[in-house]
C-alpha cells in the first residue's frame, strides 16, 4: 500500500479553508471518492483509496492510502501526489 501525504499552507481561517476546499471535493468525487467531514477533519473515503484531510489554522494536510485496486487500476503515486498537491494549492488561493 501506497502512502501520499500532501500539506499546502493558506492565510485563512480554518471555516474558510474548508469552504475553498469545495472545488478540491468535487475533483475527487470525479475519482469516486468522498470527504465525510466531522469538524476540521474529515475522512477520504473511495474505491481503492482511503484516508484524511486535515485543516489547521495555517495549513491543509491530505493523507491518501492507496489500496491494492487503486494498484491493480495503474494509479501512479508521484502522479497522483503533484496531482493532488496542484488541485489543493489551486483551491487554497482562490483559483479554482
Amino acid at each position: 500500500m501506497s502512502t501520499i501525504t500532501v500539506t499546502e499552507s493558506h492565510a485563512l481561517s480554518i471555516d474558510d479553508a474548508k469552504k475553498s476546499l469545495a472545488s478540491f471535493e468535487g475533483d475527487l468525487s470525479k475519482y469516486g471518492m468522498k470527504l465525510e467531514w466531522s469538524g476540521a477533519k474529515a475522512a477520504l473515503k473511495g474505491t481503492g483509496a482511503s484516508g484524511d484531510v486535515n485543516v489547521t489554522s495555517d495549513k491543509v494536510t491530505v493523507v491518501v492510502k492507496l489500496g491494492m485496486m487503486a494498484k491493480m487500476a495503474g494509479v501512479k503515486p508521484d502522479l497522483l501526489e503533484k496531482s493532488i498537491q496542484k488541485r489543493l494549492r489551486s483551491a487554497l488561493s482562490g483559483e479554482a
